[in-house]
């Protein structure tokens, strides 16, 4: 258990990386505000629901919602392009699929699903 929420830890402390001010500066206060809300926001989602797939009492059919429609989408449609947005330059799209990836296969391996 400690090794799955090391794992969990380590993946979102290397998405979340360290901000540049300047490239903060490049966008105007209240896009940047609008964008870093939204990253912080999908960020929490995301978490809720590593915490739901940790936990052992989660049903089955939650944990396939989770894995198969749920983590994906908030990561595509939010998490990722605010991320994109807020460190220009750090992250690729095709970086952060790979890693969306990585986190998936390790729980779909984990519960045993297949989406």
């Amino acid at each position: 258990m400690k090794t799955k929420n090391l794992l969990a830890t380590l993946f979102f402390i290397f998405l979340t990386g360290c901000v540049k001010q300047r490239e903060q500066a490049l966008l105007e206060p209240s896009t940047n505000q609008t964008i870093t809300a939204q990253f912080e926001n999908s960020n929490d989602k995301l978490h809720q629901f590593l915490d739901q797939l940790d936990d052992p009492n989660t049903a089955q059919d939650v944990r396939i919602q989770i894995l198969c429609k749920d983590y994906p989408t908030e990561y595509k449609n939010n998490y990722m392009p605010a991320l994109m947005k807020l460190s220009p330059g750090e992250y690729t799209e095709g970086k952060l699929i790979k890693d969306l990836d990585i986190a998936l296969d390790y729980y779909k391996k984990k519960d045993n699903i297949q989406c």
